[in-house]
């Protein structure tokens, strides 16, 4: 398909533009309820619900992670946005190197990032994170303090890799009202009575 849309005369889409990973783990959802907020102050106005939390990152939907190829047409002046579907567990798509040789820097980033292997590539290899990193770090469900943290240790005289020392925290999504609530509220400290 990609030959006859680079090669067919009604389509000469000549240039690879870009190859971009995609992770639908959690399209559609949210791990936060947000449709009761609270009626005072400045309240959080959401509930976490654990349940939405444990289907967050399934591995086993074939529609979970996609290849997105933006296409351009030097001759018709046209763009075409293609998403090929990579598959589940591991996900897969042809590479599409042998036809877009641009390709194959962007292959390398979506599979370092997200862990879309591209069958048929010249040097599928890890292109933005270090070599020992574990993990695709664009992927929903990759811990946003990470796995591991480093640190150069001047008494060793190199860089050591140890576990995270950051707490995971949740960051709940603040909600501010400018409604009448706050009509007639002091906004700024009151003057001490002794100046």
């Amino acid at each position: 398909m990609a030959t006859e849309l680079r090669d067919h005369a009604d389509f000469r889409f000549e240039q690879l533009i870009d190859v971009c990973g995609v992770d639908y783990a959690t399209y559609g959802r949210s791990e936060w309820e947000t449709a009761d907020a609270s009626t005072t102050g400045f309240g959080r106005g959401v509930e976490r619900d654990p349940e939405r939390l444990l289907n967050l990152g399934k591995t086993d939907d074939p529609k979970r992670f996609a290849a997105v190829y933006h296409l351009l047409s030097v001759k018709y002046n046209r763009r075409l946005r293609l998403r090929v579907y990579a598959g589940a567990p591991q996900p897969m798509v042809d590479s599409v190197v042998g036809i877009w040789s641009s390709a194959n820097w962007f292959e390398r980033e979506a599979f370092d990032l997200f862990g879309i292997l591209f069958d048929g590539h010249p040097d599928l290899r890890r292109i933005l994170t270090d070599y020992g990193f574990i993990g695709h770090p664009f992927r929903k469900d990759f811990p946003l303090i990470g796995q591991v943290e480093m640190r150069y240790d001047p008494e060793q005289a190199r860089v050591i890799y140890q576990p995270v020392s950051i707490e995971p925290r949740t960051l709940v999504p603040k909600v501010i009202r400018s409604d009448s609530r706050y009509e007639g509220q002091q906004t700024e400290p009151a003057a001490s009575p002794d100046n």
